[in-house]
């Protein structure tokens, strides 16, 4: 994507509330016609990027620039009011209106400013922006008539019906429940990818982000921490907070012994228990390390065996989860990891029983200093 021109940029973009940095120096290109996310935990600001963007919030530093539809150039757009930058947004209360029918509140986009059209073609655009939606039949009906699910396909046909250079989604699944957010968010991607709009998404599920972005951007404390596919973040986590953050994960802190072209000896702190890795990025020998496991790939072994690249510890809880049995296990420093094992009905694990940690060096994840939460 790189060599091409960005749709959308944000160029040290910053937001100040009092003293406090909301966003803080994101710089971002977005492409057209990809989905991206800003992901991250309550308070990062990555809901503050986004009403930046929408210019619902004034910024404090940097720029926006935008580019239309068949330019070669890219224009600043921090100054523009909201009506006329080419987007809309859905946002995480859907925020219909309850006197409105289905019908004038996605219409509603269509009666003013230069996206006023005809009679005619507002009821042609708002029928079609309704079937893409699978909400065609709900037309005439209003708010407080709709379940949670329906009134998000309202949002998001009343946001697509003015033909939006871009799309924001501010948390639009947070308020379905479980098995529904699942189904609409493939619905949604399905429609953004048909339709060919540009679509920034802002979420703190991360497996949200993982399914529906074409690329993720992880926030922390208002700045960007690793920018990439939902594949190269997963596999390859930019430092220890995104690599806690992202997945089900274990974060120790290990003694480096030696470290040797990009691998390393590493110790539970307090102990002689050792295994190696091979994925380090800034440790150094005598310094102490972060280290992140993920409890899917970790091996337990009922037998104490050195010749193995392990740790070792004790069973103190086992936890049936269907297919999986969740293991909580204390380590010889006494910090407690969760590993993900398969359920084998014959060989149980026993509350107490010594076991061996088998670490796959490809995906002990280590990183010099300290803890950046």
């Amino acid at each position: 994507m790189s060599n091409k021109l960005p749709v959308l940029r944000l160029e040290n973009l910053t937001k100040m509330f009092g003293d406090v940095k909301a966003v803080d120096n994101v710089n971002l290109d977005i492409y057209e016609g990809e989905i991206i996310t800003l992901l991250g935990p309550s308070g990062c600001g990555k809901s503050t990027t986004l009403r930046s963007i929408a210019g619902l919030e004034k910024v404090d530093g940097g720029e926006i620039y935008f580019r239309t539809i068949n330019s070669e150039t890219l224009q600043p757009i921090s100054d523009l009011a909201v009506r006329k930058r080419d987007m809309a947004m859905v946002f995480q209360s859907y925020a219909l209106w309850p006197h409105m029918t289905v019908r004038k509140n996605v219409e509603f986009g269509l009666t003013i400013g230069k996206r006023r059209v005809t009679k005619a073609e507002r009821e042609s655009r708002v029928v079609n922006a309704l079937k893409m939606v699978y909400a065609d039949e709900l037309i005439d009906r209003k708010p407080s008539e709709l379940s949670g699910g329906q009134q998000q396909r309202i949002a998001v046909a009343r946001a697509i019906v003015v033909n939006p250079a871009i799309l924001l989604l501010d948390e639009p699944f947070s308020n379905l429940d479980a098995k529904l957010r699942i189904e609409t968010r493939s619905e949604i991607r399905a429609l953004i990818k048909e339709i060919g709009v540009t679509a920034i998404f802002v979420t703190h599920d991360q497996s949200e982000a993982l399914s529906i972005s074409d690329r993720i951007a992880i926030m922390n404390k208002g700045r960007i921490e690793q920018l990439g596919s939902p594949l190269d973040i997963w596999q390859k986590p930019e430092n220890s907070f995104v690599g806690e953050f992202i997945g089900e994960a274990n974060l120790i802190e290990c003694h480096v012994k030696e470290t040797t072209n990009g691998s390393a000896v590493l110790c539970l702190l307090g102990t002689s228990d050792c295994f190696k890795t091979n994925q380090t990025k800034e440790i150094w020998p005598n310094e102490t390390a972060q280290v992140i496991l993920r409890p899917q790939v970790l091996e337990i072994s009922q037998n104490i065996d050195s010749s193995h690249n392990s740790i070792h510890g004790r069973v103190i809880e086992s936890m049936f989860m269907g297919t999986l049995e969740y293991v909580v296990i204390e380590l010889t420093n006494k910090k407690n990891i969760t590993i993900h094992r398969k359920i084998i009905a014959d060989d149980p694990l026993k509350k107490g029983e010594e076991v061996s940690i088998i670490i796959d060096p490809s995906q002990a994840y280590a990183y010099g200093g300290k803890y950046k939460n």
